[in-house]
């Protein structure tokens, strides 16, 4: 493997792409430490330390990590990619209710540079929306245990911040294009990735100083705990990278067909279908759902709001049981909305092909859905497993979260993601000029 890596810069067109795809990286992370106008960047900080010792209390914290830790400082982009990735769900989402949407994703490549249109138009939206409360939270100060966090609110201080921040969405935006485009990898997960990954170094801090003997003489946590999470670290890992790849093949033979003097068809191929078909998104979407009340209780001082709120804190039964069904609901109705048996069916019916032993047409669509019924089910239960670790590593062995977060979550599901996606990009661009693969066997299979 490390000969593979060595190939990597031999090939000139291929250290092109990488080198100027970390050039954009180092972009989006100094961006990432230039302060909104108007901001103590200091008491915000000092704020989001007092209260979210688990980085991940409230929506804010969702989005301090998808941006790198930019929203608890409130720099230029402080809202991360989080505006777009939710443009296109709900692009997506429509899609399949709206015909006008559906007609353009059937359209090729015309349609769905229009549909790309379209995100961008609601990113920039919702950027505008989002930054608008955001600058709103930002001027009351009884929101911050009494610390004056804006020097001069007004309308003033909420148009600048609007600018700034949807300004700074679009850039990343744009930054996640061109590494898309002339580079090597998703242009958008790898800024997502770039933005965890970013945490690493305050994660292995911490960890350090819990191994550092305190004032007794004794480290605040055991060494064979120590041992025992690295295990589990490996262990969780590979778990990810199984069912990142994982998949059912569903044989599928195409008929042959006679068109003059050519014989057409014939050949036998498969359908992959994927164990966790709809990726981190059910996390995310139910640690929306269930951070939600937390972070009204944190701006309406309502009883009856924070008493919801306080039931559902990390660590509470009730949160693991809410939390586990929104993830396990979510996996089951991404999947349905991305996956269309019956579009499938018809089309292998069009060209020819059918699986062995089902009928072609409706039976070979019920089929198709009663397969991916199936397998979602380990899917969704993997995902939920890995999105409550970090919770219970954290409550229970009383690791801070930010580094409990690195033993599962949505954090890990997209590292392992997006390095499996990227290191196939690589790979392919290595076979192509007659390079040997990272694998010796098999080839690497990327999570698109």
């Amino acid at each position: 493997m490390l000969e593979s890596f060595t190939n990597v810069f031999k090939v000139p067109d291929l250290k092109k792409k990488i080198l100027f795809t970390f050039g954009l990286i180092a972009v989006y992370r100094i961006g990432a430490f230039i302060p909104t106008p108007g901001i103590d960047g200091a008491k915000l900080a000092q704020f989001f330390d007092n209260i979210a010792k688990t980085q991940g209390g409230t929506l804010f914290g969702i989005m301090n990590m998808f941006s790198g830790g930019a929203m608890r400082r409130l720099t230029i982009f402080a809202l991360g990619i989080m505006p777009y990735i939710s443009a296109s769900i709900i692009i997506q989402l429509l899609t399949t209710v709206i015909p006008a949407l559906e007609r353009l994703a059937k359209q090729g490549e015309e349609g769905r540079k229009t549909i790309i249109q379209y995100t961008r138009y609601g990113t920039v939206v919702l950027s505008v929306i989002q930054a608008f409360f955001i600058a709103l939270w930002l001027e009351n100060p009884t929101r911050f245990q009494g610390m004056q966090i804006v020097a001069n609110p007004g309308w003033g201080f909420r148009f600048l911040t609007v600018v700034t921040l949807t300004t700074g969405t679009a850039f990343i935006m744009w930054l996640g294009e061109q590494i898309q485009e002339k580079g090597v990898g998703n242009g958008i997960s790898l800024i997502i990735t770039a933005g965890i990954v970013s945490r690493l170094p305050s994660a292995v801090f911490q960890m350090v100083t819990l191994l550092t003997p305190g004032t007794q003489g004794e480290a605040q946590i055991d060494p064979f705990k120590l041992v025992f999470l690295l295990f589990m670290f490996v262990a969780v890992v590979v778990s990810v990278v199984l069912i990142t790849q994982g998949q059912r093949k569903i044989p599928v033979q195409y008929a042959k067909r006679v068109v003059g003097r050519k014989i057409y068809g014939g050949q036998s191929t498969y359908i992959p279908l994927r164990v966790n078909q709809s990726g981190v998104i059910p996390i995310i979407f139910a640690q929306s759902i269930i951070l939600f009340p937390a972070t009204i209780a944190g701006i309406v001082p309502n009883r009856a709001i924070q008493g919801v709120a306080s039931s559902l804190m990390m660590g509470r039964p009730f949160y693991y049981v809410i939390y586990s069904l929104l993830i396990l609901f979510f996996a089951y109705f991404y999947a349905a909305i991305t996956f269309n048996p019956i579009d499938m069916a018809n089309n292998m019916k069009r060209y020819g092909g059918f699986v062995p032993g089902i009928r072609p047409g409706r039976q070979t669509a019920e089929y198709l859905d009663f397969i991916m019924t199936r397998i979602t089910l380990p899917g969704a239960v993997f995902l939920t497993i890995i999105a409550i670790l970090p919770t219970i590593i954290n409550s229970k062995l009383g690791i801070p979260y930010l580094v409990a977060s690195f033993f599962g979550g949505t954090g890990l599901l997209i590292i392992v993601g997006v390095m499996l996606d990227t290191m196939r990009q690589i790979e392919s661009h290595l076979l192509m000029r007659h390079y040997e693969g990272f694998m010796k066997k098999g080839r690497v299979r990327g999570r698109i």
